[in-house]
């Protein structure tokens, strides 16, 4: 939040001598023509131009003074015959300044509710999306996020790795639509996860807690927006609502089990990023009910100093101006080439390049998370070892 204003007031610092350089510039004007004393009437502006400008209430005041101040001078130096306009001036001059005073006072109060609101806003989304660990276990963690919504941190697209009993089990999905309005369904299912994540000792068995904590959340909304229906018929959750998500399990030695529901497929990260066929994927979760289906986990195994890319398809549907896609193969070479694999240069390295191409311009949420296996804690298997028995693309 320091850095925040600081960068603020730094932006603001040129207009700040904007006041002063309309006080000098009539004056002089005053001073140069014949006539000049009618200028000066310009001066009564001056509160009303500081306070447009951002300044506060003693920057308004001090501008107002040496106004007021540059003013009455001309009034001393006129004659009688003409000091009927600068009198009215000066008069002008106390209205404006009072009304300029009011305007600063009540702007600084709506800021300092601004900020608060904004502290808080900040807190909440930290709550629900909170900061990725650096290290778990012996996989270090990177992540990133880009949303949609100008102004919010949080939106459709949610992460979180979490150490259970069962191994490192990470979490991305992209709840249907973007922005602010999804974050009911991103709270179901990130609560639901961290709970799920450290009792189920299946991974098929978090996948089934979270299908039924999102069809909660539905019918409730659905009884939320439609009271009339309650006790009538049975309640069918909200039309179209649905989220997709993949579920991740990694163990010290290298070994994952992955479950995806509608999800884009990760990539492997080493020499050679390629994307994992995971199989026909589930259905998105929301959609229909997930514990009446038989799915088994995809199995495979990272070498040390690789890892996985996981990622939302906000980020390899971003498009330009000219309506092209983001190069997601070639851009992820380019950031995976340095070695040793660093994970959160990979991951900041997406989100900067997905703002270039893009010009800063999302039309949906983005989210990215890096899970990399260490090379100094366990010993390098042989290469053929990696990810035996899943088919790459």
């Amino acid at each position: 939040m320091i850095f925040e204003r600081a960068a603020g007031a730094a932006r603001r610092a040129p207009w700040t001598v904007l006041p002063a350089v309309w006080i000098a510039v009539l004056g002089m004007l005053a001073w140069w023509l014949p006539d000049g004393a009618d200028v000066l009437a310009g001066l009564v502006v001056t509160p009303a131009l500081t306070c447009a400008i951002g300044g506060r209430r003693r920057w308004v005041l001090g501008s107002g003074l040496v106004a007021l101040v540059v003013l009455c001078g001309a009034l001393v130096d006129d004659s009688p015959h003409g000091a009927g306009p600068v009198i009215s001036a000066v008069g002008t001059m106390l209205a404006v300044l009072t009304a300029g005073m009011c305007a600063a006072d009540r702007r600084s109060r709506l800021s300092a509710e601004l900020a608060r609101t904004h502290e808080i806003a900040v807190a909440a989304q930290q709550v629900l999306l909170r900061p990725l660990p650096h290290r778990v276990g012996a996989w270090s963690v990177a992540g990133e996020y880009l949303s949609a919504s100008r102004g919010a941190r949080v939106g459709g697209d949610f992460y979180e790795v979490l150490a259970t009993p069962f191994g490192v089990r990470a979490l991305i999905g992209d709840a249907r639509g973007h922005g602010l309005p999804a974050l009911g369904m991103v709270a179901a299912l990130l609560g639901s996860f961290r709970e799920a994540a450290h009792q189920e000792p299946d991974l098929f068995g978090v996948l089934r807690r979270l299908d039924g904590a999102l069809h909660r959340h539905l019918r409730e909304r659905t009884h939320g927006e439609h009271p009339a229906a309650t006790g009538v018929a049975p309640l069918d959750p909200v039309a179209e609502e649905f989220a997709t998500v993949q579920l991740v399990q990694l163990a010290d030695d290298g070994a994952f089990q992955a479950v995806n529901c509608g999800h884009p497929q990760p990539y492997l990260l080493g020499s050679c990023p390629r994307p994992l066929a995971l199989g026909d994927p589930l259905p998105p979760l929301g959609l229909v009910e997930i514990s009446g289906i038989a799915h088994v986990p995809v199995r495979g195994r990272i070498a040390p100093g690789e890892g996985l890319l996981l990622f939302t398809d906000g980020m390899q549907d971003a498009r330009d101006r000219a309506g092209r896609f983001f190069p997601l193969p070639d851009t992820l070479t380019r950031a995976t080439a340095p070695t040793p694999l660093s994970g959160p240069d990979v991951a900041l390295g997406l989100r900067t390049a997905v703002q270039r191409h893009t010009g800063g311009l999302l039309a949906d949420d983005m989210a990215v998370l890096v899970l990399v296996r260490d090379t100094a804690r366990l010993p390098h298997p042989p290469r053929a070892a990696v990810l035996s028995g899943v088919p790459l693309s």
